[in-house]
């Protein structure tokens, strides 16, 4: 299904997009990034919010660092601050490009088993299809701020994986 390689060029992408992103929530009026857009998680803000939030649950499944409250409806509101927000998704994108290059194919076998807030119940799935929902959660997400920030005059980078800079 996928593979080390897989996996490591999507930390890549990652971070690729979470700094564009990073660049142009920064720069923006406060009450812009705040405002409700009638996205799931109300506003761009809420929005990065919730993509840091679940980014650091699903590392805390993969790597068994620290998680936070599994909770979703906290989501929306896991940072106060753009600037906390900014470093703690720093930080984040570190440690999943630091998880993504210690990846075997080994790895990629069997079951994860976590407890799920959201289903309030153990659940078990195969490993690989845990990898690949996180990467696509964070597309999906990024999705909508793309679209929100497009909608508030603003210009995010392209987020074709094709055109990501090989550095």
């Amino acid at each position: 299904m996928i593979t080390p390689a897989y996996i490591i060029e999507m930390a890549a992408y990652n971070v690729w997009q979470n700094n564009g992103l990073c660049r142009v929530v920064q720069a923006m009026d406060e009450a812009d990034v705040r405002a409700d857009r009638g996205a799931f998680f109300g506003s761009i803000f809420g929005t990065l919010n919730h993509l840091l939030w679940g980014d650091l649950l699903w590392m805390s499944r993969f790597d068994g660092g620290p998680a936070q409250s599994p909770v979703i409806a906290d989501s929306a509101a896991f940072t106060a601050t753009v600037g906390d927000w900014a470093d703690q998704r720093i930080r984040t994108d570190a440690r999943i490009v630091t998880w993504a290059a210690g990846v075997t194919a080994s790895d990629l076998s069997g079951d994860l088993t976590w407890f799920s807030g959201f289903l309030n119940a153990e659940v078990a799935k195969p490993t690989a299809t845990c990898i690949t929902h996180f990467f696509n959660h964070q597309t999906h997400h990024r999705g909508q701020l793309h679209a929100m920030l497009t909608a508030a005059g603003q210009t995010p980078d392209a987020t074709d994986l094709v055109f990501m800079p090989k550095d």
